[in-house]
């Protein structure tokens, strides 16, 4: 049941992209595709990249990973989307969802992404990393240990509201600055502090992806700098 309702939320997320977006293929990214492993880029006018990453390891690890990430445009002061979870079989080990500030710390989309997901209960004031405190929002929402079904279908609820809303609202914000310099600054300094995080490599090794790949990866295509 755990994957089953992962692999909706996914197919899910892919839709809502292909819908707003246009796929493109991204230089060095080919060599991270391959059985098991999956990542899939899109673009559009609302928003400038946006990345989901699969590692499907139920057979050989027991385990499921997805990282989903969406940078606006680099004249928009609007907040990144993230959404990451990783689950066994019987369980979702990790989840967790923000709305990133870039520029803006009470942007309008941050305030509503605190205000919603109180609704759900998972973005409780927790103690988080150094890392983590540099790009996180306040409202940044963390469930672990979920393993009802009830659970998961608040998680896909929680992750298919947050989504929806953020592609009906991320192209309002494209015009906050006359030059991309500060949003540049911005989107480089979330990539920096969330290449720190070593949950990330951790976890991708424990996928059963090697060390060296992992590292490449990390620094190249799932969190690029601009």
């Amino acid at each position: 049941m755990i994957w089953d309702k992962l692999v909706e939320i996914q197919k899910n997320i892919e839709s809502e992209l292909d819908a707003t977006g246009k796929e493109i293929q991204e230089d060095g990214m080919d060599q991270f595709n391959r059985p098991g492993w999956v990542n899939r880029i899109w673009t559009s006018n609302d928003y400038r990249r946006a990345h989901v990453d699969v590692v499907d390891a139920r057979e050989t690890k027991k385990l499921w990973m997805m990282h989903v990430c969406i940078f606006p445009h680099l004249k928009s002061d609007a907040p990144v989307f993230g959404f990451d979870v990783i689950a066994g079989q019987k369980k979702i080990t990790g989840a967790f969802f923000d709305f990133s500030p870039t520029t803006d710390k009470s942007h309008r989309m941050v305030n509503w992404f605190g205000n919603t997901m109180s609704k759900y209960g998972y973005n409780k004031t927790r103690e988080l990393p150094d890392w983590a405190k540099q790009i996180f929002s306040r409202h940044m929402v963390a469930a672990g240990n979920v393993s009802e079904e009830s659970e998961m279908d608040m998680i896909s609820q929680m992750a298919n509201e947050g989504l929806s809303y953020y592609l009906n609202h991320i192209g309002s914000y494209n015009d906050a600055y006359v030059q991309d310099t500060v949003g540049k600054v911005a989107q480089n300094r979330y990539a920096h502090y969330q290449k720190q995080n070593p949950h990330t490599p951790r976890t991708m090794t424990s996928l059963g992806l090697g060390e060296d790949d992992v590292r490449l990866f990390i620094d190249k295509c799932l969190f690029p700098e601009v």
